[in-house]
């Protein structure tokens, strides 16, 4: 079966419309032309995609099937006009990346900056998410390169060491822990806790360590954000464990204490992960190396 963009863009106005005369008039092809393309595509595909009735026409299960996936080819198109269009303002690469939330507020920022500093001509789309989100990402194309913990399950992905983030108890001024200058998980398990997204590697780990001790922890608040768990913190809603950079700007400016835990989980080593590591685009082998100097750097 063949099918041309034409035709494609006709259905899917036939199927927002729900009349083949307005999606005729929306895509300027005269109604005769139109009622034809439509028939000579059902007869292609062997299937009724339509009916028809007085007051226009309702797609038939297969048509919602067609309409689905020509909405795809679409939107793929368009997205490769764009990206097309990019190089010739003299963009020289597009890289996609999904990352952890803890390496976007610690370690990215700086080092895109220096990136995109030194290769201007490449365009970097950030987008963050927790880590088994971004495993699919990096599995099926979405994403060039992802950004996880050790703790995050990739396989059937290369992964290349990152840099090394610290876990830190978080607490309100005047917290009866606030002064101590080390402290273990087990002996913070009387308090309520603020927790992260319930997806985010970070609260896999604050889990299993709980466990670990024979002891749950209690999750009075879960919070998608490090500003917005830090704020619960700051009004004594709770305490929490979150990367110490993360929240360095929190902690100067704020109302809480971080205050170094006792434990070796709470050293996290982060990773990059990619689905095939020859086969990226120049822009996003040029990125991974600068990212691996740049926590070379910082080791």
């Amino acid at each position: 079966m063949r099918f041309d963009l034409i035709t494609l863009r006709l259905f899917v106005a036939v199927g927002e419309e729900a009349n083949l005369t307005r999606a005729a008039e929306r895509e300027n092809i005269v109604l005769s032309a139109a009622s034809k393309r439509i028939a000579d595509l059902e007869t292609s595909v062997g299937i009724a995609l339509l009916r028809r009735h007085a007051r226009g026409v309702t797609l038939t299960p297969a048509g919602q099937t067609f309409l689905h996936y020509s909405r795809q080819v679409l939107q793929t198109l368009a997205r490769m006009e764009g990206e097309l269009s990019d190089f010739t303002v003299g963009v020289k690469g597009h890289v996609r990346m999904h990352a952890i939330a803890s390496a976007i507020s610690e370690f990215l920022p700086h080092e895109l900056n220096s990136f995109l500093t030194r290769y201007p001509m490449v365009k970097i789309d950030l987008e963050e998410q927790v880590g088994p989100a971004i495993v699919r990402a990096v599995a099926d194309r979405s994403a060039d390169i992802g950004i996880i913990t050790e703790n995050t399950t990739a396989e059937g992905l290369e992964r290349l060491p990152y840099h090394v983030d610290h876990l830190v108890l978080v607490v309100p001024d005047g917290h009866p822990l606030a002064e101590r200058p080390s402290v273990r998980l087990m002996e913070t398990l009387g308090y309520d806790f603020i927790g992260p997204h319930p997806d985010s590697s970070l609260l896999a780990v604050i889990m299993r360590a709980s466990m670990e001790t024979g002891c749950s922890i209690k999750l009075r608040i879960q919070v998608r954000s490090f500003d917005g768990m830090c704020r619960m913190i700051e009004e004594n809603l709770g305490i929490g464990i979150l990367p110490q950079m993360a929240i360095e700007h929190q902690i100067t400016a704020g109302r809480i204490r971080a205050i170094p835990l006792a434990e070796t989980w709470a050293t996290r080593r982060l990773f990059l992960c990619v689905r095939d590591l020859t086969s990226l685009p120049g822009s996003a082998r040029q990125l991974i190396q600068h990212l691996k100097v740049a926590d070379q750097s910082t080791a």
